[in-house]
């Protein structure tokens, strides 16, 4: 008998196929995606954001509000369960669709508060137009050099 190997019930060693399959090798090409994918993460993240943020502001059926009740459920899911997925490939791709809806959320908070603030300016604007046009009176001494 070999050398740890245990008998079976009969006093017989276990029975080995002479060529079981060895698991495959994980190719460097796989992990050079991988790699890529990690790296790039942010860029993805970001690319995905601006596309989201080109749609909404292009389409009239999609509100700043629809993003927002999107990208709720969806860093949910990466806080409750993306960071802990056993697959690395999930991990980066809940993170890329979560980061994206953050950063798509953070675009439908400014947009919507910019008309406001650009409101906001435009009186100012008006009101200091307004004073500099009230007050802004011709010197007597630039009339009589006409």
């Amino acid at each position: 008998m070999a050398e740890g190997q245990e008998p079976r019930d009969g006093g017989e060693p276990p029975v080995q196929s002479p060529a079981a399959p060895t698991p495959p090798a994980v190719s460097s090409e796989l992990t050079a995606q991988r790699t890529w994918l990690r790296d790039n993460r942010l860029k993805v993240a970001l690319g995905i954001a601006v596309a989201e943020g080109l749609f909404v502001a292009l389409e009239d059926d999609f509100s700043r509000v629809t993003v927002i009740v999107i990208a709720i459920p969806v860093i949910l899911f990466w806080l409750l369960a993306g960071r802990t997925l056993d697959s690395e490939l999930g991990r980066e791709i809940s993170w890329i669709l979560a980061m994206s809806q953050a950063l798509a959320v953070v675009a439908a908070i400014v947009a919507i508060t910019i008309p406001a603030v650009a409101l906001v300016l435009a009186g100012i604007f008006g009101a200091v137009a307004a004073y500099l046009l009230y007050h802004d009176r011709p010197d007597k001494s630039a009339r009589s050099a006409r």
